[in-house]
């Protein structure tokens, strides 16, 4: 038939490859080929988890594992330190997860108690949230002697005992103030401190340290002091006996009352907390009659006015104390065995009130 419809015969006709085959025109080829390359890399990418965020955990995760984040990590890293642990599945997913987000900069270096298989998500918020953190402390209780701090930096840190003693050596490197003269005895502030991942003996007693200074300036320590014709160190060995010789806080500014009585009439302070200083001696308040007649500088039966340097970390009520005394003309104290102090003016009202306590027997 000569009437065949031109639509029907066309699609009979073979589709022809080669150059003059080609249904494609030059640049529509090229769009073709850039699409198939960009399909491949998609899912190439894809696969090894460049793309999408990486293979990921769905859910806040179960079980517990430790996560130590060390101190200026970046997010790729952290994002390592992760997925080594099983916290997450992928680095690379939870790095994609916290780009871009300005939070991320909050994470603190430390170790974290998080669960294993979190989402990226989950492990993000968990990282943020501090109550997560594992915090290793050091407490440093009010009264507390060099010897005892080494035991306790050492008792509740990695940090070993010899790292911390020449730490002590180097007044200069741990900022002790001159007038310690090497001595760190009464400038190790009593206070809790948080030990960060890494952080060295060094830098430990330095916060101590400084947390002292700090407490000095806040209390205007060197201005206040000279009005009570005391030094800054002679004050803080004021305030530093007072932790070992009374126990309650309204004690306190008697006892310093007491002190400084005795020393504008040049009365020996007869302390036993200065002798069992050197002494050594734990358990009791009371001394020997060797103890007492011990040449040390500290024994403040043998010499009269206050010893070298504090005996002791003071805190901040006993410094106020030593910076606020009662007013009162007492020269002798006396705890009973309640913790509570009693004053008297005379020698012969002391050892009435110390044979009514403790006995007519008693030595006073």
């Amino acid at each position: 038939m000569s009437g065949k419809r031109a639509g029907r015969r066309r699609a009979n006709v073979p589709v022809q490859t080669g150059s003059h085959g080609s249904l494609l025109s030059g640049p529509a080829k090229a769009v073709l080929a850039a699409v198939l390359v960009g399909v491949v890399l998609y899912f190439g990418l894809s696969h090894f988890g460049y793309i999408g965020g990486g293979d990921d955990y769905r859910g806040s995760g179960t079980g517990s594992v430790e996560v130590i984040i060390p101190a200026g990590a970046t997010g790729d890293k952290i994002g390592e330190a992760l997925e080594e642990a099983g916290v997450v599945k992928s680095a690379q997913a939870f790095y994609q997860r916290i780009v871009g987000d300005d939070r991320a900069g909050s994470i603190q270096a430390g170790t974290y108690r998080l669960h294993k298989r979190m989402s990226s998500k989950a492990a993000f918020e968990a990282l943020l949230d501090r109550a997560n953190r594992v915090e290793i402390t050091v407490v440093v209780p009010e009264g507390s002697r060099v010897d005892q701090i080494v035991k306790a930096i050492t008792s509740s840190t990695d940090i070993s005992k010899s790292d911390v003693e020449d730490a002590l050596a180097n007044p200069d490197a741990i900022g002790l103030p001159d007038v310690a003269d090497g001595n760190p005895e009464g400038y190790l502030f009593p206070a809790t401190y948080t030990v960060e991942n890494g952080m060295t003996a060094v830098q430990l007693l330095r916060q101590m340290v400084d947390q002292t200074k700090k407490v000095e300036q806040e209390l205007n320590i060197s201005a206040r002091a000279a009005s009570l014709d005391l030094s800054e160190e002679q004050l803080l060995t004021v305030a530093s006996i007072l932790e070992y010789e009374a126990r309650r806080d309204e004690d306190y500014p008697k006892v310093a009352r007491v002190l400084y009585n005795r020393l504008d009439e040049d009365i020996p302070l007869q302390l036993d907390s200065t002798v069992s200083y050197v002494s050594k001696r734990k358990g009791d308040v009371w001394t020997t009659e060797a103890e007492r007649a011990d040449p040390s500088d500290y024994n403040t039966y043998q010499h009269i006015g206050l010893p070298p340097g504090p005996i002791g970390s003071p805190g901040r009520k006993t410094i106020e104390a030593a910076l606020n005394p009662a007013e009162g003309d007492w020269l002798y104290f006396l705890a009973d065995k309640h913790g509570v102090t009693h004053f008297s003016k005379t020698y012969e009202q002391h050892v009435a009130t110390c044979h009514q306590i403790y006995g007519a027997k008693t030595e006073c």
